[in-house]
């Protein structure tokens, strides 16, 4: 196969939108809206079994590791001797998602190999697209388990024997779904890794800008918060003599959004919460909920983390509760590789596209991928800034746009391997 490849190829985007339509079919819920396909469900094993008949159908050698982690890799000539260039993202959802968020990014490197299948020309490096476990985080904790065990952060066997919240081992479940396999994390390394995802927020729309650089990511720290107090007559007991877990939680949520205002750069979400005995004329005495933290500089998520903490020592006094919090998450702020930042950018500028630097409010499996390899991801707009439900949009030419630019990019690294 011819491995000269020229200045640019054209990438066709309509199969793309296609794709993102029937893989979106799956999970679908016709009556809520949305789509929930959590991590090695039913309807997440058939959005794999989708992807991976996409792949063979471009004649791409497909492997599965240990993780459930699914590789399609374009083989250039001399693929022996080097790493290869990688795209990715997941497909697993939330409950009642949207069609976007991590299919896009998988989905869009398929439209790049796609492009150069249909030239008739090989890359002359290989190209891998990469489509990680468990990304959200919903069913197994901690989130981005997929991308976090190939990069070395979290051993196989520890992820493996992790229980989910419906009580099933993950490996039972990997195996169930007939993903289990053999490959060895981390056998295949990239030698630099691109994602390209939609915003999630905000800012691109709101600025009328197409193209998202992100240069870092936010550190993540998730908790969970139980409160034991007691339980007791909402009528006959004095406010003085309660020990109220329901208050204890309500306080901690109104400090937090004060903690978040007083900041302005420290996001803070309970986003689970339980109450029981969960009856309206009783004085809860037992609070389960989780604290999600978020800021781009480590120093003020550690701080944001000690005020947290000093603060359920006050209200535990105060009202003669037991507290105790157990770590969920805990990832540090990312600064991705600036070179492939710059060739984006450059990208971006060469297609005529407005574009901006920023920051991304996220996680993403691109922050596990770049503790071992360059790393960088590209934004689109989210219309609204809406994702992570059935709302979520951006427009069929912003996608082929950001398809476009990662092609571009993925042209250029080619070009200087």
């Amino acid at each position: 196969m011819n491995t000269s490849v020229p200045s640019s190829l054209t990438l066709d985007g309509t199969p793309m939108i296609e794709q993102l339509r029937q893989l979106g079919e799956l999970g679908a819920d016709r009556e809520a809206g949305g789509r929930t396909r959590i991590a090695l469900t039913d309807d997440e094993r058939a959005g794999r079994d989708l992807v991976v008949r996409w792949m063979r159908e471009l004649d791409l050698d497909v492997r599965v590791d240990r993780i459930g982690n699914i590789f399609g890799t374009l083989r250039s000539d001399d693929d022996g001797s080097q790493r290869p260039l990688m795209m990715g993202s997941h497909i697993d959802t939330v409950k009642s998602a949207g069609a976007l968020e991590g299919c896009y990014g998988v989905l869009a490197g398929l439209a790049v190999v796609r492009a150069f299948r249909q030239a008739g020309i090989g890359p002359q490096r290989s190209i891998t697209i990469g489509v990680f476990t468990n990304e959200e985080g919903i069913r197994y904790q901690p989130d981005m388990m997929g991308s976090l065990v190939y990069a070395g952060g979290l051993s196989v066997d520890a992820a493996l024997n992790t229980i989910g919240i419906d009580g099933t081992r993950l490996g039972d479940e990997l195996v169930r779904i007939g993903y289990a396999g053999d490959l060895e994390p981390r056998a295949i390394v990239p030698h630099e890794y691109l994602e390209l995802h939609i915003e999630q927020g905000p800012i691109l729309e709101a600025e009328n800008i197409c193209i998202g650089v992100v240069e870092n990511l936010q550190g993540i720290s998730w908790q969970q918060i139980t409160v034991e107090g007691n339980a007791n007559h909402a009528g006959t007991t004095p406010t003085r003599l309660r020990h109220d877990a329901g208050w204890a939680a309500a306080a901690v949520s109104t400090f937090l959004r004060e903690l978040a205002v007083t900041t302005g750069t420290t996001l803070a979400t309970i986003g689970m919460l339980r109450i029981e005995p969960n009856v309206i004329n009783v004085i809860p005495s037992k609070a389960v909920f989780t604290v999600d933290l978020r800021d781009p500089d480590e120093q003020r998520l550690q701080d944001a983390e000690r005020r947290l903490a000093e603060f359920l020592e006050e209200v535990a006094e105060k009202e003669g509760v037991k507290i105790t919090n157990e770590r969920l998450v805990r990832f540090e702020p990312v600064v991705f590789d600036a070179g492939l930042a710059d060739a984006i950018e450059a990208s971006a500028e060469r297609m005529g596209f407005t574009h901006r630097r920023m920051t991304s409010g996220a996680g993403h499996d691109a922050q596990m991928i770049a503790r071992i390899a360059p790393a960088a991801m590209i934004f689109v707009p989210s219309r609204g800034g809406i994702s992570h439900n059935p709302r979520e949009h951006t427009d069929d030419d912003q996608l082929i746009d950001g398809a476009n630019v990662l092609l571009d990019v993925v042209l250029q690294l080619l070009a200087a391997k």
